[in-house]
């Protein structure tokens, strides 16, 4: 599959430029602008390269740890399931980044506290 990095590269840098505080904490399920990324980085979809992440902690007012969220179920070993309404995810542990605030685009909502206490512990058990 080929993948657009021009096209990304004119959108991230229209995300940098982005100056607006950004409001965030930790088990908010976000939209956010992961971009292209290279060989099985999870990549982001549509306009914005954007695809769902749990935020697990954040670092300062303006980065957080966040793991990605997919509907695919893959390595259990490596998976977490946080649950969004009738929605099904799954949180990609091994695919753990920090990244800055402006990358969010949108809040979805909050991940259930089991739940997330569990994807953090397990999280912890693979580090």
């Amino acid at each position: 599959m080929e993948k657009n990095f021009d096209k990304w590269n004119n959108r991230k840098k229209k995300i940098h430029a982005r100056n607006e505080k950004i409001l965030f904490h930790e088990r908010e399920i976000w939209w956010c602008a992961l971009g292209v990324n290279i060989g099985f980085e999870q990549d982001g979809k549509n306009h914005d390269f954007e695809r769902p992440i749990i935020i697990v902690r954040q670092l300062s007012p303006d980065t957080c740890v966040i793991l990605p969220l997919t509907t695919k179920r893959r390595l259990e070993k490596f998976q977490a399931i946080i649950n969004h309404g009738d929605i099904i995810n799954y949180a990609l542990l091994d695919q753990m980044r920090v990244i800055d605030a402006r990358r969010l685009l949108r809040k979805i909502g909050f991940a259930n506290e089991k739940e997330f206490s569990c994807a953090v512990k397990r999280l912890k058990q693979i580090l």
